[in-house]
């Protein structure tokens, strides 16, 4: 981590280069959380990239919305300053098609993460558009009327709802959404910005004591990925639902967004869609 570029003054690249990837192992943070073995849960980070420009077998500029997909099983994510530096490098470099891009992307992408599992989509601007906003689908939990005072990160805040929760059969599936999601970056301690979904099946969640716990987050410097597994897994040991999604969509910085999802279902049940903030 000494030589990651995240926090440091930075020449911009002027020619394409792919050694400015910067991997980061997953491996570490996951010890921290408590994951022993993360083939027990499925997912992906979805990556939105808005600042996409090539020079095409013309000289003529070529803009696109990329969308990167990484296989939770990955062995490193990408640091995401390492990552805007990288497409940037792109700006001059001449590419003949938009599937000859597409193709080095992946490449130097599933080079530097260590897998094969990772997907890359182009898309022109008018093609993005079309997907339009969404709302998430659910409960709103940042209606609550609840006092709030614990900004440091406090798993214990999360508890299964007294009433249900000496009845085991009451079980409930339901869809609950927060915007009030706030951490910060682990090496500069800028605020990350996120709406928060999460869909269970199981006995019921204290929505009181699960936004509080959301609200933790307000003062914890992790990575967006690290934060959703962290969420993860809390929700799984404290309330120990039979079924659970946790998905994150991200505000972007540099021109991405990073949008980690995590579930104990191969498909789950969230649609990646844009958010009115990003």
């Amino acid at each position: 981590m000494a030589n990651i570029p995240l926090g440091k003054s930075t020449v911009y690249p002027t020619a394409y280069d792919p050694k400015l990837l910067f991997p980061v192992a997953r491996k570490e943070k996951r010890d921290e959380i408590g994951i022993a073995d993360p083939a027990t849960f499925y997912g992906a980070d979805y990556w939105t990239a808005y600042e996409m420009s090539w020079l095409n077998s013309k000289g003529k500029p070529e803009v696109a919305i990329a969308e990167f997909e990484f296989d939770r099983n990955t062995p490193c994510i990408i640091e995401s300053k390492s990552f805007k530096l990288y497409l940037n490098s792109f700006n001059q470099e001449i590419v003949s098609s938009w599937t000859e891009f597409e193709g080095i992307l992946l490449q130097d992408l599933r080079k530097a993460c260590g897998s094969e599992k990772v997907k890359v989509n182009l898309l022109t601007l008018e093609e993005y558009s079309s997907n339009g906003i969404v709302l998430p689908d659910g409960i709103l939990l940042d209606s609550l009327d609840i006092e709030c005072d614990v900004y440091d990160y406090s798993p214990e805040l999360l508890a299964i709802s007294r009433e249900n929760k000496a009845n085991s059969e009451n079980v409930v599936s339901e869809s609950v959404y927060t915007h009030l999601l706030k951490s910060n970056c682990l090496i500069t301690s800028q605020p990350d910005w996120a709406t928060l979904l999460i869909d269970y099946t199981g006995i019921a969640i204290n929505h009181e004591a699960l936004l509080k716990y959301v609200v933790s987050f307000r003062g914890h410097d992790e990575f967006h990925e690290q934060c959703v597994e962290r969420i993860f897994q809390d929700i799984m040991r404290f309330c120990r639902p039979e079924k659970l999604s946790v998905y994150a969509r991200y505000t972007r910085r540099g021109g991405l967004d990073i949008n980690p999802w995590r579930s104990t279902e191969v498909s789950g049940s969230r649609s990646f869609s844009r958010l009115a903030r990003q």
